[in-house]
This record gives C-alpha cells, sequence and structure tokens, in this order.
C-alpha cells in the first residue's frame, strides 16, 4: 500500500501534522494547507444561560457534537463559574455524543453518556438515535455551524430543539497555504485530494473565486484529480458542488482515508485521465 511518489493535497488544519506524517510514511509527495480555523464566539451570555437553564430543568437530552465544541465550552465556563457547576448541570440531563471524540471530556467531569452515536457519525444517526428516547427538549452543542436538517428532522419528531453556539469555522488567519493549494488544483499539479470535513471544500472553493479560477478548480477535480472523502456527509457536499468522491474508505477516519487513497488513487488516476489521454491522442 503505498501512494507510489503521487502529488497528495490535504485541506486539514487541526491535524495537520499527522495527515502529513500518515500521506509520507505511505509514500506521497503531501502538500497540506490550513483551511479553516475554530474561533470561540465572544460573546458567552447564552453559554452562560445554557448552564442556568440545564439547572432551571428546562432540557432533557443534550446532544455533543464535538470534542472540540466540548472543549470550548469548558473554556468559556471556567471565565464565569466553577467547572463542577457546569458537570453537575449536564448530570441533570441525558447526554448523546456523536461518535466518540466528546466521550474523554465528559468521562473527566463525571458525566455519563447514555447513547454513543455509531459510524458514520451523520446527522441521521443522532435522529434515528434520538428517535427512541422520551426526551423531547433537546439542547444541541453546535459545531462550526448550524446543521439545518438535523434540526428539521428532530422538530418532526415533536422535539423542541436549542442549538447552543459556542465557535464558528473561518477561514485560517494565513490564506496563503490555502491559496497555493488551490492554484495547485486549478494548474492540476496535484494527483490526489483528501478531504476530511466538508468546510474544506467550502473554502476551497471561496479562495478559488476569489482567486478567479473556481472554474478551472471545479474542472481538475472533475476530470483530472482524485478525490478521497472521509465519509457520507462530505461524500454529500462533493455531490452538491457538482464532484464525485473517487475513494470512500470503510471507516470515517482519518487514517483509514489515507490508507484508502494511498491503495486506490493511482487506479482511480488512471480510470479519470484516461479519456483525456484519448482525446490527445486522436489525429
Amino acid at each position: 500500500m503505498s501512494f507510489a511518489g503521487l502529488r497528495v493535497l490535504s485541506l486539514e488544519s487541526r491535524r495537520a501534522m499527522e495527515i502529513e506524517g500518515l500521506i509520507r510514511r505511505l509514500d506521497g509527495d503531501a502538500f497540506v494547507a490550513p483551511s479553516v480555523q475554530e474561533r470561540a464566539l465572544e460573546d458567552h451570555s447564552d453559554v452562560v444561560h445554557f448552564v442556568e437553564r440545564l439547572e432551571s430543568d428546562e432540557f432533557d437530552l443534550v446532544v455533543c457534537m464535538t470534542g472540540a465544541g466540548l472543549a470550548f465550552l469548558r473554556e468559556v465556563i471556567a471565565a464565569h463559574m466553577p467547572l463542577e457547576r457546569l458537570a453537575a448541570a449536564l448530570r441533570r440531563v441525558t447526554i448523546v455524543s456523536r461518535g466518540p471524540k466528546p466521550v474523554p471530556l465528559l468521562r473527566a467531569m463525571n458525566v455519563p453518556v447514555a447513547i454513543v452515536v455509531p459510524e458514520p457519525n451523520t446527522w441521521k444517526e443522532i435522529v434515528a438515535a434520538v428517535a427512541e428516547r422520551p426526551e423531547r427538549r433537546i439542547a444541541v452543542q453546535e459545531y462550526g455551524r448550524p446543521n439545518l436538517e438535523m434540526y428539521e428532522a428532530l422538530e418532526r419528531l415533536g422535539a423542541l430543539v436549542t442549538p447552543i453556539a459556542i465557535y464558528r469555522w473561518e477561514l485560517p488567519s494565513d490564506t496563503q497555504p490555502l491559496r497555493e493549494a488551490a492554484r495547485r488544483i486549478a494548474t492540476r499539479t496535484v494527483d490526489v485530494v483528501i478531504f476530511t470535513s466538508s468546510i474544506q471544500l467550502d473554502h476551497l472553493i471561496e479562495i478559488a473565486h476569489d482567486l478567479g479560477i473556481e472554474a478551472q478548480v471545479r474542472e481538475a477535480l472533475k476530470l483530472d484529480i482524485a478525490i478521497a472523502s472521509v465519509g457520507p456527509v462530505m461524500t454529500a457536499t462533493l455531490e452538491a458542488h457538482g464532484l464525485t468522491a473517487d475513494i470512500i474508505p470503510k471507516h470515517p477516519k482519518m487514517g483509514p482515508l489515507v490508507k484508502a487513497a494511498a491503495e486506490l488513487g493511482a487506479a482511480v488516476l488512471c480510470t479519470k485521465r484516461a479519456p483525456f489521454k484519448r482525446n490527445i491522442e486522436k489525429p
């Protein structure tokens, strides 16, 4: 299993060094361009009020969407009240964790987790898990942006949904690496692009548009570059942009994604580029 020197581009931010190491260990020529930063909201009033509402028994169930969001929540609360107050408030409700990442943070606060949503950890699995529960006053610890589809699906179950916004996704402070990534894709000096979250594609297209090369980036991704998608949510985002995920791992995690890209990348490229080569060779 090897990239065999293929030029591999990743837009990972929080785990940039990890994915670069994985690519290089599998003989890939790695270029990692951070595409997003997580910024805690400056107004903490809603987060503080969230703890007070938990204490007043206004919620039956809390959905923890991300470990990063919980970490931000703890930091914000620590500036306003003892952390034990947050932990005690969370112990009053049923906790649903979207996958395993929030679990260690919750356990560190001695907060029991009733449900760990199984792979692929999308909003659909969350709704399916909640559908079997009696609780209908639901607070959702949001990640980088609202998940309106999930809120609407929960409301169709008769739930009263309250989003708790803690942080938002933004472009990185230094966009030069992301601009370089867009240029490399547009000039087709990339063989494989690895996507681990939907916001990466959104920000790539935004930067490409600003550079005046959006059409070239879309065409290159469609015709000439192997696209590796971490899982269903990312794949759906690609499809919404008129793109197809060429490589999807069995498990929606970074390690299996990089390994699948190394295993399948060369074959995908041969298939995608063959029609182009045939057209060039025609007399």
